[in-house]
């Protein structure tokens, strides 16, 4: 196993990732959704690292306004954190959830309207580690998920064992980091898991609040796995970017419906928020599989 990141790897990771973007695969993975019928093939990217022996791998699964950005490519956050993942010797899979379904978007659809729920994105994820776990060139005892906003919600429920579907997986991730997600329906269901998880999230965050996150964490700490959670002051939803803060009203759910949600990055919680993101993968490789 190569070394992973060390002092200068750690600064560029920092920073706003300059350079030549990571080379990327298009694939196809089966989903074991059934809900619009079999045979549902998600669109994903694969960024392949180089390493002499089978590397651990990540699952990137993007939020409600998909994995690309207003020219229909794969976003700047997509596209910088699967670099810094094959920075840590880790193979890196973009999965899109949403154009296979007929969708580009649904931050703008009310939750209970939404025809993309949490239970498809579950398997989504689910049927994700797996395509991975059958790849000789993936270290399938060190599969991770990282998702953000409702990717970030994905996360929690592709980890929570009180889901049948988590409960019976023969594949389950080893790691997992979501950065502010919906925790309010994990929380009442009960979460517990033997995923180790990390939680970031932004204290001013109005979308997705901090305060369910807390709860879930230290509810979570009693049964099972800890989490390990982070809250950054005065941060918004987006903060792990460069973003200018503003008001979406477009989107009706949120702390105040109807009134809008705040997003936007902060580079305080963009810095801290990407070097604790960076000890995690350090750590998750350091172990042995």
């Amino acid at each position: 196993m190569k070394q992973f990141l060390g002092r200068a790897a750690l600064v560029i990771a920092t920073a706003c990732l300059t350079g030549p973007a990571a080379a990327q695969m298009a694939v196809s993975i089966p989903s074991s959704d059934l809900s619009r019928g079999p045979g549902l093939m998600l669109k994903g990217f694969w960024f392949q690292v180089e390493s002499a022996a089978p590397a651990p791998a990540v699952v990137l699964l993007h939020g409600c306004g998909g994995p690309y950005d207003k020219k229909g490519v794969l976003s700047q956050r997509m596209l910088d954190y699967a670099r810094i993942i094959n920075k840590a010797g880790m193979h890196a899979l973009v999965v899109d959830s949403l154009t296979p379904r007929g969708e580009t978007q649904i931050c703008t659809q009310k939750i209970g309207k939404r025809l993309i729920t949490q239970a498809n994105r579950r398997l989504d994820a689910l049927s994700s580690l797996e395509w991975l776990a059958a790849r000789s060139d993936v270290d399938a005892a060190r599969l991770g998920l990282l998702g953000w906003s409702n990717g970030g919600s994905t996360v929690l429920a592709a980890t929570n064992e009180h889901h049948k579907d988590v409960a019976a997986a023969t594949v389950k991730p080893a790691f997992a980091i979501a950065f502010y997600p919906g925790c309010e329906a994990d929380l009442r269901r009960g979460y517990e898991t033997t995923t180790r998880l990390l939680m970031m999230v932004g204290e001013s965050d109005d979308w997705t609040p901090a305060e369910p996150c807390r709860k879930l964490a230290e509810a979570a700490a009693e049964h099972g796995q800890p989490p390990e959670f982070e809250a950054y002051p005065g941060a918004y939803h987006g903060f792990d970017s460069t973003a200018p803060v503003r008001v979406r009203t477009d989107v009706p759910n949120g702390v105040h419906p109807g009134k809008g949600v705040t997003v936007g990055g902060n580079p305080q919680a963009l810095k801290l928020s990407r070097e604790r993101f960076v000890r995690f993968l350090d750590s998750v490789a350091s172990q042995k599989s």
